[in-house]
């Protein structure tokens, strides 16, 4: 999940800033998804934003899901679907093993190494 800093509520109140943050943020996440299995890695992503009708919702904190579905290897796919999305995921992997995987992989894409 990536979670702005800032209270805003949509991505439209972003600064500059913010954006290239945002876009750094992605690009690192997802070199490393692809990092951890060496394969390009899909997922499922939602921007969580204020809904645009008549409302002001100054409660509304911008955010981002990713949902990959890959999870021991690259061949072993568990989408995540329906009362999965924000409920109870059935993973038989804890989100602290999974961040601390994350974090130990290179930013730099597996590809671009192997290009060397």
């Amino acid at each position: 999940m990536i979670i702005s800093r800032r209270h805003v509520r949509s991505i439209a109140y972003f600064d500059n800033e913010e954006k290239r943050n945002l876009a750094e943020a992605i690009k690192v996440l997802t070199a490393k998804y692809d990092n951890l299995f060496e394969t390009s890695f899909p997922y499922s992503a939602g921007m969580h934003q204020a809904p645009v009708n008549n409302g002001n919702y100054p409660e509304w904190h911008w955010h981002m899901h990713f949902y990959p579905p890959l999870l021991r290897s690259a061949t072993v796919k568990k989408f995540m679907v329906g009362y999965e999305m924000l409920a109870n995921p059935q993973r038989d992997i804890t989100p602290e093993y999974a961040a601390a995987r994350l974090r130990e992989l290179s930013i730099e894409h597996y590809k671009s190494k192997k290009a060397l």
